[in-house]
């Protein structure tokens, strides 16, 4: 039988009591899990916040999986496919993975999917600091009266940009792994199919 630990996240302490979203992510976990014709052997739920990026609640799960010889399942991939801290752990851990809404996302997919996220925030980076150069020498005041806040509205624009670019690739990149297609081969295969990359050049 097929052993499963299921890896739970909320984003704040308050949605952690309440349950909120708590309740969907067991039962869409529980739904793959009977499938499979599996069995939960040990969950975990992490209460995330803003200011944290460790994930303890991930490294025991890991930790677990790996002890139990056992796959680790989490209801949504979103965000974490990104999350570098994560896909680290995961590849340290070298435990099997599912993700219940995406389930062609491999460990090899979400290496692919975090390394061009990484090189997407790079650019980003590199080009503001570029903008703000070139603002200065022209002799424009930068700052902000309200810097909190703009740098909130930044970062929630970046990852709205980022979640859509994931949405288009994820998929695509999944089934053609699935059906064992090598690294350079998917990158040649995207192209082919005009799916450009996170800058909007190619593979």
């Amino acid at each position: 039988m097929p052993r499963f630990v299921a890896y739970y996240r909320v984003s704040t302490d308050r949605q952690g009591r309440s349950g909120l979203g708590l309740d969907a992510q067991r039962e869409a976990v529980a739904g793959q899990v009977q499938r499979a014709g599996g069995a939960i052997v040990a969950d975990y739920t992490e209460i995330e916040s803003g200011k944290r990026a460790d994930r303890p609640e991930l490294r025991a799960a890991l930790a677990e999986a790996k002890r139990q010889r056992a796959t680790l399942i989490i209801a949504r991939l979103d965000r974490l496919s990104r999350n570098m801290a994560f896909i680290a752990n995961l590849m340290d851990a070298r435990v099997d993975f599912i993700a219940c809404d995406n389930p062609h996302a491999t460990r090899l997919i979400l290496h692919i999917l975090a390394a061009v996220a990484e090189h997407e925030r790079e650019m980003i980076s590199a080009r503001t600091k570029a903008a703000l150069a070139v603002a200065k020498a022209r002799g424009v005041k930068l700052g902000n009266p309200r810097p909190a806040l703009a740098r909130q509205r930044a970062a929630q624009t970046h990852r709205a940009r980022a979640d859509r670019f994931a949405n288009t690739v994820r998929d695509t990149i999944g089934g053609m792994a699935a059906e064992g297609m090598s690294l350079r081969a998917i990158a040649r295969e995207l192209d082919r199919r005009d799916v450009p990359t996170a800058r909007g050049g190619v593979w």
